[in-house]
């Protein structure tokens, strides 16, 4: 674990946060080897930071020896070259027990997970996450969704507390985050508290968080499009709305509409994705349950056409799918 604090590393980030699938094998128990591959392929290809074991990765659905393996793979694969952030949820008491085995894995942070089933009030939702944080010596970021929806006022608290970094929104209330945002910005002028983007597509809704000055966010199409992902994050932080915008309309408006077709697609989908380009990361554990073929067949297409339509943008500006200039067949010869 590198000692530079994880909202710096955040914070000068030039790629897609990586959200990577857990990679089950024929028996269903975690394969170590595909994910490995899986996480290594999102490392090359240019992901900013990986998110092992967090929603995409279904924390959910793994026990504690499942979980700290993942996250130690995670942590060996990117060897150092991008942080590593494990999710950490349930109850207090669990989520302190998955902390700490995230920090013997050597995570460099945590992603705290809603609490299991109830919902609690303020007050309640502030101890968890303090206590939490001060479980391990891990930064960790609290990701507000479902029945963990907070107030400006408990932000500003968090934001207090040692060892919490940031807030990964997936709640979706523009009005409340802009509270939120100014409540901190205003009564915390000396944190860099980082603030994320977690609903899911995230890209979607980019433009909407880049204008509460919020550009973190989770990339789910990183896991099986890395180079739409990629395409779209460069186009976002260059300002290029035109781009963003033939992006939006020709691959993550049709993708968003296929997952809506479906429960748990947010998760399932992407695992099929990704199988889609080659790597067989096996299917998703109960209760959740696999696509309708159609639908995967339908994914097939969307990833498709949005391809082709990435080829043609980058055609039309001179550059690759990465975004990097084209370089003339000629010169790539004699390598000037």
């Amino acid at each position: 674990m590198t000692s530079a604090p994880l909202a710096d590393r955040l914070t000068r980030v030039a790629g897609p946060l990586f959200f990577p699938v857990t990679a089950y094998g024929p028996d269903g128990g975690p394969d170590p080897a595909v994910y490995r591959e899986h996480v290594r392929r999102g490392v090359e290809a240019g992901a900013a930071a990986v998110f092992a074991c967090c929603g995409t990765g279904e924390f959910h659905a793994l026990n504690p020896a499942e979980f700290r393996d993942c996250v130690a793979a995670a942590v060996e694969e990117t060897a150092g070259r991008i942080p590593v952030v494990a999710g950490a949820g349930y109850g207090t008491a669990l989520a302190v027990q998955y902390a700490r085995a995230a920090e013997e894995a050597g995570a460099d942070g945590l992603l705290a997970m809603p609490p299991y089933l109830v919902t609690a009030d303020q007050r309640g939702l502030l101890r968890h996450y303090t206590e939490l944080a001060a479980a391990t010596s891990l930064e960790t970021v609290v990701y507000q969704r479902d029945n963990a929806v907070l107030t400006p006022r408990t932000v500003v608290a968090l934001a207090g507390v040692e060892g919490v970094a940031g807030l990964k929104d997936g709640h979706g209330d523009l009005e409340l985050t802009q509270r939120i945002v100014s409540a901190v910005r205003t009564e915390r002028p000396d944190r860099d508290f980082l603030f994320f983007n977690g609903l899911p597509t995230a890209e979607l809704t980019a433009l909407a968080y880049r204008g509460l000055g919020i550009t973190l966010y989770s990339s789910a199409v990183f896991c099986f499009v890395p180079e739409i992902a990629l395409a779209f994050h460069r186009a976002l932080t260059t300002g290029d709305d035109t781009t963003v915008n033939r992006l939006l309309d020709g691959f993550y408006r049709p993708l968003v509409e296929l997952r809506s077709k479906g429960k748990g697609y947010a998760v399932s989908l992407v695992k099929a994705g990704v199988r889609l380009g080659g790597l067989d990361v096996g299917g998703v554990r109960p209760p959740l349950s696999e696509p309708d073929p159609a639908h995967i067949e339908e994914l097939a297409g969307i990833v498709e056409r949005g391809r082709a339509l990435l080829a043609r943008l980058s055609g039309s500006e001179g550059r690759d799918p990465a975004g990097e200039p084209r370089v003339p067949a000629d010169d790539k010869e004699t390598g000037a």
